[in-house]
């Protein structure tokens, strides 16, 4: 049995923030496979159902972020399982937006939900980062994470929620890097716009290859000594 968590605070107030990604990433989840109902216990929302043969147990801490330890912790020793069997999902200050790494162990990088589950639980279980991006200032970092994702951020958000959703049963296998090429594949480009053509004038063409000069032809004199020459090189017949 594996136990993947999802990271952020409850509440209406909360759910569209940067730092509420990783419940985004449990519901898409929870909403593409037969999972049970959401339902409360350890101090969280849980739901119950299979990932490729898997059995998966999905929570939600509700908690608030620097509780969550506590109810993944408990929801850990309930079941019987090592830290081997957690899987979480969280934003990550630290990769550009719309990227997603997964690393074993290792730091929290001043997470709070993280700092707390490895206080609890310990730090060897599978960490999901998915990039929110830095906003370039120490000061405007907390305004940054308990801030709305801007409408334009649903262009590469959605289809990683999606991919994430389609291929969770690649993490349940452990199939990471499988799992990172799809989520990369999904958002490729989404930030990127193409770039625009040159506008064409009624003739078809554009104004850059309009303004180009047309190739004149040598003008060579009829007849005369000068002629024959440059008929001759110029290879012109009469």
């Amino acid at each position: 049995m594996l136990l993947i968590a999802g990271l952020g605070n409850p509440g209406r107030q909360y759910e569209n923030h940067r730092h509420n990604v990783g419940f985004m990433a449990a519901d898409a989840i929870h909403r593409r496979h037969s999972f049970s109902p959401w339902s409360r216990k350890f101090s969280a929302l849980v739901a119950d159902g299979k990932l490729d043969g898997e059995k998966v147990l999905l929570i939600k801490p509700q908690t608030f972020m620097n509780l969550s330890g506590q109810a993944i912790g408990e929801a850990l020793r309930f079941y019987k399982l090592t830290l081997a069997d957690l899987i979480v999902f969280y934003d990550e200050l630290d990769l550009a937006p719309g990227k997603l790494r997964i690393k074993t162990g290792g730091g929290a990088g001043g997470h709070n939900g993280i700092k707390s589950i490895d206080a609890h639980c310990g730090k060897d279980y599978r960490r999901v980062r998915i990039g929110i991006g830095h906003p370039g200032d120490k000061a405007r970092v907390n305004g940054h994470v308990l801030g709305d994702f801007a409408k334009s951020d649903h262009d590469w958000l959605d289809p990683l929620l999606e991919a994430i959703a389609d291929n969770a049963g690649m993490l349940a296998k452990g199939d990471d890097n499988g799992f990172m090429n799809k989520a990369s594949l999904a958002v490729k480009g989404k930030e990127d716009k193409p770039a625009a053509r040159a506008p064409k004038t009624a003739g078809g063409q554009s104004h850059i290859r309009q303004a180009r000069p047309k190739h004149i032809a040598p003008q060579v004199p009829e007849d005369g000594p000068m002629a024959a020459m440059l008929k001759k090189i110029l290879g012109k017949k009469d």
